[in-house]
């Protein structure tokens, strides 16, 4: 992964960490006043935790895109391109050795 792009995926781990012990402190703070039964601060926690993950699961594919279309744009070899042409080295080995 590059630097740039480590030090943000770096960045936004720091402020969902953040943003969470905030929702944390924040839906405690409103269990103790009664404005909030246990069980929906619970709901609102574990929605927070669930969007995070989709979030994190569209970064995901979003940077994996990214990535593959970068590799393409620099001529890159992809492993079924390697895998290719080791099959056809055995081949051609093959051939060799039976001559």
């Amino acid at each position: 992964m590059s630097d740039f792009l480590k030090k943000g995926f770096l960045l936004g781990l720091g402020a969902a960490v953040s943003s969470k012990e905030k929702l944390d402190n924040k839906l405690k703070e409103l269990v103790e006043r009664n404005e909030l039964s246990r069980e929906q601060a619970r709901t609102v926690m574990q929605n927070f935790l669930d969007k995070g993950e989709t979030t994190k699961d569209e970064w995901s594919a979003k940077q994996y895109e990214q990535t593959k279309n970068m590799a393409e744009d620099l001529g890159l070899a992809t492993k079924e391109d390697i895998n290719e042409l080791r099959a056809r080295i055995t081949e051609l080995e093959t051939k060799l050795e039976n001559e």
